[in-house]
Order: structure tokens, then C-alpha cells, then sequence
């Protein structure tokens, strides 16, 4: 294996099919093809779609890659494919195509994380990662707090959603106040039109025993439910719902709560890098309160340009790249998909 090889990342964990290849910690090429217009009249992703769209796309997406980054296939030293967590179709298409492009070309597979992946797509954009850090990873699925020792061996969850995810709860009050799907984007623009101190929404498993017991773990359902309960109020009063100040109110919230519990675990574990992944990252409310607060604290954040969070290839290259340089055991060609892989687990093993 070259000191800086070659590496293929193949995501396809939902229904963005995102094809990637890093050398070293170098990104030449990265191409995604999302199927996000298909799910829109569903008012979210449909399985058996995004599994479809994944076969359609993969192989003019990985066409796509190699001509952006002037190499053949033939010069790929190993490939990592998402093996979870994430839709067991859209996983399985992608460990498919891994498998067959690992055999024809006699080269290593590694199976790696999906959610470890967004954490390490930042040091294609900053550049090594310190001995320590946390990693918050928040995104439609996921709203994970890391310990991160070494990205390739050693990850360790601090805090994890208890219910709905931030990105989640986005969507669903983005339904609520009457938005296009997806929400997310829509309930963030709106935010910045509102007041985020016009309605005192709740933080979840913030005061008291909650706390006591979820030091760093989260939950956004109640949340969820009190804004439903509040443009419900307002809606049989006829009294019209305040859409920005809902949307700022709720944004304010989700972001407080996440920044709060995420800076006292820096303290707690005595970290002073932060890095900030998934595609709920792209939040304008966060980035900023994040970035305030963490200078407050002496905390260095870093969060990725927001083309790097959603999912796409450059994530798993570069999550690769890493497990191969740290000489990390590659993944069998029986390798199996897991829709809820632990986050513990940075690379697939054999089958039991």
C-alpha cells in the first residue's frame, strides 16, 4: 500500500449516492447525485425509491468521479463503502458495488461508519486532527456526541438523540407551520426573520434529574410537541401564527440545547477542539451560537464549508483514507450492511 494511497468512498445510506476519492488527506474528486426530488411529494424518503435511484446512479456517478479526478480505476488502492447505519437498500447498493469494484480490481474493502464519516470529512478542509476531540454529529437521523481519540480506532459516544433527531424535528415543524419538504432548509430561513426570544419553547433533558441522568444526550420530541400545541392555540383563537417567531423561537431552542451540552462535555473531558458534522450543521443558528459560544469557552471549533454536510463520498474517502493509514484490518468481501451500527464501531468486520 503507497504511504498516501488512493481511496474510493462509496455513501449511499439514505438517497444522496455520493462517490468521492481522497489521496492522503487530499479530495479530487467528489460527486453525489441525490434523488431528494423524488421523495418531495411523499413528504419524505421513500425506501424502495432511493434504493432504485441508488442502482441508476452509482455507476454514471462513479464515471463522474474518476474523470474529475484524472485517474482510471485501475490506480484505486482500497475502497470504503458505508456499511451503516442508514436504509438497509440504499446500504446494500452501495456494499454491492463495493464489493464487486474490491474483487475486479484486488484490492481492500472497509466497511466504515456513516456517522463517524461526517466527523471525519473536516480534516479534508482544516487539516489534521488533534490527539482529542468531541465531535458533534447532528443531522435528519442522527444527533451524536463523540469522544474522538483516533478517528480510525478509537470513538466513543458521549450523548446520542433519545427520540427525534434535531434534523428530524426540522422537518416535522416544518410541516407543522405548512413548509416544503424539506423542512430544515425553510424553518432556518424563516429563523432569521423572527424573534428567537418571542416564545419560551422548552429544552429538552435540560433541568433537574433529566439532566442529572442525560448529561449529553438530547430530545426534541416535547419540543416538537409544543410547537404543534402553539400554532394549534393560535389557530382556534384565530388569533394567526407568528411563522418567523415560531421558526426563530423553535431554531433557538434546538440550538441551545445542542451548544450547551456540547461545550459543558469539552469542559467535562477537558477537550478544547470541537468539530461540528451532518448535515444539520448547515444550520445558520447553530454554526453562529457555536461559534460565540465556544470562543467564550476557549474552545476551537471546526466545522466543515456546508457542501461537506450532507452526505456525500468525500465523507467515507476520507474516513478511509484514515483507517488505511492507520493499518486498521480491512473489511471480508462478505461484509455485512447494519442499519444501526453501533458509533463505536469505526470499520465493519467479519460476519459472525
Amino acid at each position: 500500500m503507497p504511504a498516501e494511497p488512493l481511496v474510493l468512498g462509496i455513501e449511499t445510506s439514505c438517497d444522496e449516492t455520493g462517490l468521492a476519492l481522497v489521496r492522503g488527506r487530499e479530495l479530487l474528486a467528489d460527486v453525489t447525485a441525490s434523488s431528494m426530488d423524488s421523495h418531495a411529494r411523499f413528504g419524505g424518503i421513500v425506501p424502495e425509491i432511493a434504493s432504485r435511484a441508488h442502482l441508476e446512479a452509482i455507476e454514471p456517478t462513479l464515471d463522474a468521479a474518476l474523470g474529475q479526478a484524472g485517474v482510471g480505476l485501475s490506480d484505486v488502492d482500497a475502497i470504503a463503502v458505508t456499511a451503516g447505519p442508514g436504509l438497509v437498500g440504499s446500504l446494500t447498493v452501495g456494499s454491492a458495488a463495493a464489493k464487486a469494484l474490491a474483487l475486479g480490481l484486488g484490492v481492500p474493502l472497509y466497511g466504515v461508519n456513516h456517522v463517524v464519516g461526517h466527523a471525519a470529512v473536516d480534516e479534508l478542509v482544516h487539516g489534521p486532527f488533534p490527539e482529542r476531540f468531541l465531535a458533534l454529529v447532528v443531522s435528519g437521523g442522527h444527533s451524536s456526541l463523540l469522544m474522538v481519540r483516533d478517528i480510525a480506532r478509537d470513538v466513543v459516544e458521549l450523548g446520542q438523540t433519545l427520540d427525534d433527531a434535531a434534523g428530524e424535528a426540522f422537518d416535522k415543524v416544518g410541516r407543522i407551520l405548512g413548509l416544503p419538504y424539506p423542512g430544515g432548509p425553510h424553518v432556518d430561513r424563516l429563523a432569521r426573520e423572527g424573534d428567537p426570544d418571542a416564545i419560551a419553547f422548552p429544552r429538552g433533558l435540560s433541568r433537574g434529574k433529566d439532566l442529572a441522568r442525560h448529561p449529553y444526550d438530547f430530545s426534541f420530541s416535547g419540543l416538537k410537541t409544543a410547537v404543534a400545541r402553539y400554532v394549534e392555540a393560535r389557530e382556534d383563537s384565530g388569533a394567526g401564527v407568528p411563522v418567523a417567531d415560531v421558526a426563530a423561537s423553535f431554531s433557538e431552542a434546538v440550538a441551545d440545547v445542542l451548544v450547551t451540552k456540547t461545550i459543558a462535555a469539552c469542559r467535562a473531558h477537558e477537550v478544547d477542539t470541537l468539530v461540528i458534522g451532518g448535515g444539520f450543521s448547515a444550520n445558520s443558528r447553530l454554526r453562529e451560537l457555536a461559534a460565540e459560544r465556544c470562543a467564550a469557552a476557549g474552545v476551537d471549533v471546526r466545522i466543515p464549508p456546508i457542501r461537506y454536510c450532507t452526505d456525500n463520498g468525500a465523507m467515507i474517502a476520507a474516513l478511509g483514507s484514515a483507517v488505511v493509514r492507520s493499518g486498521v484490518a480491512p473489511s471480508p468481501l462478505d461484509l455485512a450492511t447494519d442499519s444501526q451500527m453501533p458509533l463505536e464501531q469505526v470499520v465493519m468486520g467479519a460476519v459472525a
